[in-house]
């Protein structure tokens, strides 16, 4: 439940802080723990700025030595379970709970921490319904219990999300619209339906630069939604053949089109320079396209790199002759979205009609498939 719920939200470093110290106290009863923790959240890692331990009534004080200007994320940890508290200069935090303290908390001094709790607590009760519904599945059930049950599980999920889409319009210009924006049911890969979600993050984007115009989170925002528009920049450009269309630059600024490409036989390839585990492949498929090219066959292949000087010395140090191309945008390139790129080095073998033949895991596979396509 709490890998659920606390799934990584992606955050840089905090804004310049405070240089007074901050206290946070509280009290937790009920529970197994005796020890308190205050985790701070950043883009790379989670790092315990406090801890202390319980006293024989379960009062606790943990101190904050730089309190962030602009709300930021941070977590109360205690007995296994995560309290999350967006904290800013002039916070005076109290913090109280019995037994499990993710579903049981109170947290006052803080509008922001507030906001957040009465997020979790109605996100947490329709998770927590969800798995229920789920537990109750079993082998032999008759159609009419399935039937039942994937009603209430479909009602319970239509509720959480309604739930989930209502906080976020309604507190568009508070930090704690941002984390709910970044949280998950289970299987949900989007907020809402994918194409549609970039309203949302437009919304609070711009609800966010006016009330907070020096959060780190707004470039955090700002950088989703261009990743966002880039991607469905992309999917308008879907073919007839039904292979999405990719136009990307060279390394003379060149921009290629996939399209380009069309009546040709032709592999899409996927690899990353930095990485290094495609040399051996490259150095294999460069003897295949000396000995196809002339017959019409290409390789159009995206290096996933953010290095130009990088990519470029690879391409030329292993003299690669085909189509080299690359959007400097690493993995966060929309291209392994519209192509559903799992892992690297990854390869589409296209036929003549603009068709996926194949996705082929080596050399020999190729030329294997190309023996029958030319």
């Amino acid at each position: 439940m709490n890998k659920l719920l606390y799934i990584a939200i992606l955050l840089l470093g905090l804004s310049s802080c405070s240089d007074y110290e901050m206290k946070i106290s509280g009290r937790f009863i009920g529970t197994d723990g005796d020890m308190v923790y205050l985790e701070k959240n950043s883009t790379l890692e989670q790092v315990i700025v406090d801890s202390v331990k319980l006293d024989d009534n379960g009062n606790f004080q943990l101190a904050l030595k730089e309190v962030p200007h602009t709300p930021s994320l941070y977590h109360i940890i205690h007995d296994g379970n995560r309290i999350p508290l967006l904290i800013q200069s002039g916070d005076n935090i109290e913090v109280e709970a019995a037994g499990n303290i993710a579903f049981t908390y109170k947290v006052t001094g803080s509008q922001e921490s507030e906001l957040l709790k009465e997020f979790n607590t109605e996100y947490l009760a329709g998770a927590k319904q969800i798995n229920d519904i789920v537990a109750q599945y079993q082998e032999g059930m008759s159609q009419e219990e399935i039937a039942q049950l994937n009603k209430q599980l479909n009602a319970a999920y239509i509720a959480t999300k309604q739930m989930q889409l209502r906080f976020i319009n309604e507190h568009k210009g508070n930090i704690a619209a941002v984390y709910a924006l970044y949280q998950r049911l289970p299987g949900d890969q989007h907020l809402f339906k994918g194409d549609s979600d970039i309203i949302y993050y437009k919304t609070v984007a711009e609800a966010i630069g006016k009330n907070y115009p020096n959060s780190p989170y707004l470039s955090i925002l700002n950088s989703q939604i261009a990743r966002m528009d880039a991607q469905l920049s992309l999917e308008s450009m879907i073919t007839e053949t039904n292979l999405p269309e990719l136009e990307l630059p060279d390394m003379y600024g060149n921009k290629v089109a996939i399209s380009s490409l069309e009546g040709k036989v032709f592999l899409i390839q996927f690899w990353s320079a930095e990485l290094g585990n495609s040399n051996a492949f490259n150095a294999d498929l460069k003897e295949l396209y000396a000995k196809y090219h002339d017959k019409g066959f290409e390789v159009y292949q995206i290096a996933i790199d953010t290095s130009r000087a990088l990519w470029i010395d690879a391409v030329q140090q292993q003299a690669l002759p085909w189509i080299s191309v690359c959007d400097l945008m690493g993995m966060q390139s929309p291209s392994l979205i519209l192509y559903n790129v799992q892992g690297l080095p990854y390869s589409l073998l296209i036929d003549a009609e603009g068709n996926i033949v194949s996705k082929p895991t080596s050399v020999e596979q190729i030329e294997q498939e190309l023996q029958a396509l030319m």
